[in-house]
């Protein structure tokens, strides 16, 4: 891979032998590794190199890790900071995220931990500037691009949202994982009125029911250990803009009292306050799971789901819009050129034919891996049958229930078994398949806690 394509990494810690350790695995696993011994020389490797992706110790003698957060986000504040510690504790964790820290990963850790990580960490990095890139030129040229797709169904879906964009109704974005839900909440937000206000989101589904809330609510100083300043939650960051709460069936009954509250009222009120700060953020929810059927099981909350579900809008599955396949697949193939800078791949007949056939359980994000995994794997110009997943090639594998296809599963039956094939094929790896499925590693073990799944 040339070195221009390689994502650059800032590594600090103040034992030589992990840089050295760390050096190796980063370049042997695609990355340009850059290293600083301590947080001084670190401080001044940022103000040189202005990194996009940090790795940082968060114990150093001269300048801690908090510093270096500091430090490395106020150069860039898309950077992604991730913090090592070998006395990992709550507190410092959340002092850490409520600082902007990307993770918080505990030493001795696995190798394959810290890559996904790191993996992770470049793909949001990259879609915060591509996403900043786009809208600039979306207002530039005082238009915004239609997400891509032709088929009725998907039309349909977007019609919706279109005629909803210009109104203030919360929105509820209905289907199964990797169909596109972030997509079409920010359509929706380009084309309305607050399209000049900020587009936060907030995955439910990846905190902890306290930290969660802190960062939805926002707390005060010293309403909890760590709580070391006042720190504003996204509902109120989100003023004059537009607020994705994705995952919503993730919440817990007692932050689904207080979403309701700020629904119903338009005020939050900080964890450990006593006043109520008005809202002013536009609602947009999204969720993979049936909530009728949460609701009849008493997981979720019936007068939060109408004051959701003022207007919804349900994405179908890829494998009811096959005809978008080549219009997707030449989306994908044109930007994994642009990002790797070598020439558009495209698609043989026959490799167009498997694609067709496949069911595709994991939607549009999994035809985005398997493009990107089969456009650097081809050598020639066509991407052929050979460099497709070997999933894919397989016909007759169909994840659904006891490995049997079956006519109109459930999304609880379509996701238990898409997660029990990506697990199973990933060799047991729960880094690895979070990673394959696009989750936080927090959502994947909720999910296999939830399916009993290798319980």
């Amino acid at each position: 891979m040339p070195e221009l394509n390689r994502p650059s990494v800032l590594v600090i810690d103040d034992e030589a032998g992990i840089l050295e350790t760390m050096q190796i695995l980063l370049r042997s696993e695609g990355f340009t590794p850059h290293t600083a011994l301590g947080g001084k020389r670190g401080l001044e490797q940022i103000a040189e190199l202005k990194p996009g992706i940090v790795l940082s110790d968060v114990r150093m003698p001269d300048v801690d890790g908090l510093d270096v957060l500091s430090a490395a986000r106020s150069q860039d504040p898309d950077a992604a900071v991730i913090l090592m510690t070998a006395q990992a504790s709550l507190q410092s964790a959340i002092q850490a995220v409520n600082n902007g820290a990307f993770y918080y990963i505990q030493k001795p850790f696995r190798n394959d931990e810290l890559v996904a990580i790191l993996r992770r960490a470049v793909e949001n990095r990259t879609l915060k500037v591509e996403n900043k890139s786009l809208k600039q030129e979306a207002r530039k040229r005082n238009r915004v691009g239609r997400p891509i797709g032709g088929g009725k169904l998907w039309l349909d879906a977007l019609h919706v949202a279109e005629s909803v964009a210009g109104t203030e109704s919360t929105v509820l974005l209905q289907g199964e994982s990797g169909t596109g839900k972030e997509i079409v909440a920010r359509y929706i937000h380009e084309l309305s009125e607050r399209s000049s206000g900020p587009f936060l989101s907030i995955n439910c589904g990846a905190l902890p029911e306290g930290l969660l809330e802190s960062e939805l609510f926002g707390h005060v100083k010293g309403s909890f250990t760590g709580a070391v300043k006042d720190k504003a939650g996204l509902f109120t960051a989100a003023t004059h803009g537009t607020f994705f709460l994705d995952e919503i069936g993730e919440t817990t009954p007692a932050t689904q009292v207080k979403l309701l509250r700020v629904l119903q009222q338009r005020e939050v009120i900080p964890v450990g306050a006593t006043e109520t700060i008005p809202v002013n953020a536009r609602v947009i929810a999204a969720t993979n799971r049936d909530l009728e059927d949460e609701i009849r099981r008493g997981e979720f909350r019936t007068d939060l789901y109408y004051r959701l579900n003022v207007i919804s809008i349900s994405l179908p599955p890829l494998r009811h819009r096959k005809d978008d396949i080549p219009l997707l697949a030449d989306f994908f193939l044109k930007r994994t050129a642009e990002q790797t800078g070598q020439p558009q791949k495209t698609l043989a007949d026959e490799t167009v034919d498997a694609l067709a056939e496949y069911s595709w359980p994991g939607n549009v994000r999994e035809l985005e891996h398997a493009l990107e995994r089969a456009a650097i794997l081809t050598k020639g110009s066509a991407i052929t049958r050979e460099t497709l997943p070997e999933r894919i090639l397989d016909r007759a594998a169909k994840p659904f229930v006891n490995d049997e296809p079956q006519t109109n599963p459930t999304l609880d039956t379509i996701e238990r078994a898409y997660i029990k094939w990506v697990l199973e094929s990933e060799g047991g790896n729960k880094s690895r398949t979070a990673e394959v499925l696009g989750i936080d590693p927090s959502t994947l073990y909720r999910k296999l806690a939830r399916f009993g799944i290798g319980s």
